[in-house]
């Protein structure tokens, strides 16, 4: 008999294990499995510049950033006064919200399998933007490519900054492991 409390592992996170770890090991030639690259967390982020003349619209970036990923985001504040931009130290500017464990692992598969195939014109992402250590980060434009918001309710476009960290160590290793979870690099 199974209790209520059993949790099933994310698809995502089984198919890494069972699969995409022992193909990198082949293709990287690991001795030690503690060096095969693996996520470790990624960090989405929603700038939003127009909170310094209007304290309300943070409320709909929370809103939509909690809603998306599940997680209560935490509110940005200016660190500093910019006199050309209005902005004074400690006013609200963006709202972000750190993805670790489980729900990291549901959350890339949502973005993976529908978010990215809904943007309209896409392409692929551009697979030279990694750091230089195996992190990658990318933009999206609207936050509409996300099933879970109603396109109803949305007051105004906005978009979000993902950062995918992961332990590889160059930007190859990094590259392999994010093109063999499944994203869509455009190819050269």
């Amino acid at each position: 008999m199974t209790t209520a409390t059993e949790k099933t592992m994310p698809r995502l996170k089984e198919r890494y294990r069972n699969e995409i770890a022992a193909q990198l090991r082949e293709q990287h030639s690991y001795g030690n499995p503690m060096q095969v690259p693996r996520l470790v967390k990624i960090v989405v982020n929603m700038g939003v510049g127009e909170a310094a003349r209007d304290a309300k619209l943070i409320d709909g970036a929370v809103r939509d950033l909690a809603t998306i990923t599940g997680q209560k985001p935490q509110v940005r504040r200016a660190t500093k006064s910019i006199a050309q931009f209005k902005l004074r130290e400690g006013m609200p500017i963006g709202a972000k919200v750190t993805l670790r464990g489980d729900r990291m692992w549901e959350f890339m598969d949502r973005l993976l399998s529908i978010a990215l195939p809904r943007i309209r014109d896409f392409r692929g992402l551009d697979g030279r933007k990694l750091d230089g250590h195996g992190n990658y980060t990318f933009g999206l434009t609207e936050q509409s490519v996300f099933h879970e918001i109603d396109q109803d309710r949305i007051d105004r476009q906005r978009g979000m900054d993902i950062t995918v960290v992961t332990t590889a160590t160059t930007d190859d290793e990094g590259r392999a492991l994010l093109k063999l979870l499944g994203f869509p690099f455009k190819e050269n």
